[in-house]
C-alpha cells in the first residue's frame, strides 16, 4: 500500500511557505527535535527546495529547561540544545526564513527576539496534518488582523462580558497590540501556522472571569465540566473557586512555583473562521497543539504567566478559550455573544 499523504502535507507546507514570500536564493533552516513529525520535516524541505530556496534540516537534541512534560503545550521555552549553543543559535540568525517544527517553539524565550532582530522570519508548526490543511492561511487574513490590532492600539479600554458572569475590565494602555496571522512574510516576524488572532499584553486588568462548561483549558486540553470563578485585581488573579476544575487549575498554578502563575498574561480575541472548536475533543493530546480552541471565530483567549513587555519570564503558562464572550474595545463591540461583530 502506498502512501500519499506526503502529498497533501507537501503541497500545504509549498502553499504555507509561498505565503511567508519565500523566494529563489533565500536560505531556508528546518529546525526539528528528535520527537518532531518526520514527514513535515521532509514536507518543509521539499517544499523550499520546490520554491528555490536553498535549504538546510537542523535536528538538534530535544529537551527544554520547562518542568512540565513536553506535550504540545504551547508554553514555548525553547530547546536547551539551541539556548545553551551560540553555533545554533547564529545558524538560525543566519537564515531567512526558520521553519520550527519544535516540540514546544520558542515562543516565550528571549533568544527568540535575538534572533527575530536579525530580519529572520520563524514560522512555527506543530499541530496535527489535517488541523493544518484545515486551517491554511489566505493573504486576506493579514488585513483583518492588522485592523483589530490596530483598533486596540487606539483604544484605552476592552471589557469583556458574559451571561455567564464574567465581567472583567482590561486598560489598554501600553499593551503592546499584536497578531497571529498564520504565515511570516515579514522580516523578523515570528508567527504560528494555523492562528488567526489579535492580542495584547497589558498590565492592568480587573474584575471577574467565568469559565462556563465548554470552555477549554489548555495545556490540559480539556473542556471545562463545571463553572470556575476567578477573581483579578490589577492583572493578578486572587481567587479560584468552583469543582473539579477550578481544583486542577488552582493546582497547576500552585504547584509551579512560580511567583508570576497567577498573573494575567496575554489576551485577546479569535479571527479563524475555519477552526473547530470539536478539535479538541477528536485528537491524542500529544497530537494537539490546540490552535483551534486558541483561535476559533468569536473565542475570548486569555492566559497567565509569562509578560515578555513586562519582564516576566514563567513557565507557568495556561490559555483558556471561552465562548460566549461579548468583547467591546472602547464603543466598538468585536465580538458579541461568541459571535464576530460585523463592522
Amino acid at each position: 500500500m502506498f502512501d500519499f499523504s506526503s502529498v497533501d502535507l507537501l503541497d500545504a507546507f509549498t502553499r504555507e511557505l509561498q505565503l511567508c514570500k519565500v523566494r529563489e536564493g533565500e536560505h531556508v533552516v528546518v529546525l526539528s527535535e528528535p520527537g518532531s513529525r518526520g514527514d513535515y520535516v521532509a514536507a518543509a524541505f521539499g517544499a523550499a527546495k520546490t520554491l528555490g530556496a536553498r535549504v538546510i534540516a537542523a535536528t538538534v537534541p530535544g529537551g527544554n529547561p520547562d518542568p512540565s512534560p513536553s506535550t504540545h503545550t504551547g508554553a514555548g521555552p525553547g530547546l536547551s540544545s539551541v539556548l545553551d549553543d551560540e553555533a545554533a543559535q547564529d545558524l538560525l540568525k543566519s537564515a531567512d526564513l526558520v521553519v520550527d517544527l519544535t516540540r514546544e517553539g520558542f515562543i516565550h524565550a528571549p533568544v527568540q527576539q535575538e534572533i527575530l532582530k536579525t530580519g529572520t522570519r520563524i514560522i512555527f508548526v506543530c499541530d496535527a496534518p489535517d488541523v493544518l490543511i484545515r486551517n491554511l492561511p489566505k493573504e486576506g487574513d493579514k488585513a483583518l488582523v492588522e485592523r483589530e490590532a490596530a483598533l486596540m492600539k487606539r483604544s484605552s479600554t476592552m471589557r469583556v462580558t458574559s451571561v455567564a458572569g464574567t465581567d472583567l475590565t482590561v486598560q489598554l494602555q501600553n499593551a503592546h497590540p499584536e497578531y497571529q496571522v498564520g504565515f511570516a512574510d515579514d522580516p523578523g516576524r515570528w508567527d504560528h501556522w494555523p492562528s488567526t488572532m489579535v492580542l495584547c499584553w497589558p498590565e492592568i486588568s480587573d474584575g471577574r472571569i467565568v469559565l462556563a462548561e465548554g470552555d477549554i483549558l489548555l495545556p490540559f486540553k480539556e473542556y471545562v465540566r463545571a463553572p470556575v470563578t476567578l477573581e483579578v485585581a490589577g492583572g493578578h488573579i486572587t481567587d479560584i473557586k468552583g469543582g473539579a476544575d477550578a481544583k486542577m487549575l488552582a493546582t497547576f498554578l500552585d504547584d509551579a512555583d512560580d511567583k508570576w502563575a497567577r498573573s494575567l498574561s496575554h489576551m485577546g480575541w479569535g479571527l479563524m473562521r475555519s477552526a473547530d472548536w470539536f478539535a479538541t475533543a477528536l485528537y491524542s493530546k500529544g497530537d494537539l497543539m490546540g490552535m483551534d480552541a486558541r483561535a476559533f471565530a468569536g473565542n475570548f483567549l486569555w492566559s497567565t504567566g509569562p509578560h515578555p513587555i513586562l519582564g516576566r519570564e514563567s513557565y507557568a503558562h495556561v490559555d483558556v478559550g471561552m465562548r460566549d464572550c461579548s468583547i467591546t474595545v472602547d464603543d466598538t463591540q468585536v465580538v458579541t455573544a461568541g459571535q464576530l461583530t460585523e463592522r
